[in-house]
């Protein structure tokens, strides 16, 4: 799921399988500059990344609870940019501030 918009997004009860990165906000966008917000629940992820990709320096957060990932990363952290370059990754992983995990199991 691409999110270039601003506001929130929430997805739950839902299975993804085989994939790079479940949700993203985006990282260059012309008009960056708002705070995306992912709130994912009850996600079964298998054989994938990342469930969020999210830029801190525009306020952006991810909330995983009550999910499982047998592989991968819960969220990678980026300084999205409005100019078009890659943006920069910072980390990966919950922070307790951007991304924050509570219930992820790796067993699916």
């Amino acid at each position: 799921m691409q999110f270039n918009g601003f506001g929130t997004v929430s997805v739950k009860n839902f299975y993804v399988n085989d994939y790079g990165k479940l949700a993203r906000s985006c990282g260059n966008c012309d008009n960056n500059g708002g705070a995306r917000n992912f709130v994912l629940d009850n996600i079964v992820a298998v054989d994938g990344g990342v469930l969020c990709g999210i830029n801190t320096n525009y306020g952006d957060t991810c909330t995983i609870t009550n999910s499982c990932q047998d592989d991968g990363k819960s969220c990678d952290r980026y300084t999205g940019n409005n100019n078009g370059d890659e943006p920069t990754k910072i980390g990966s992983g919950p922070d307790g501030t951007y991304c924050k995990v509570t219930g992820l199991s790796t067993s699916c």
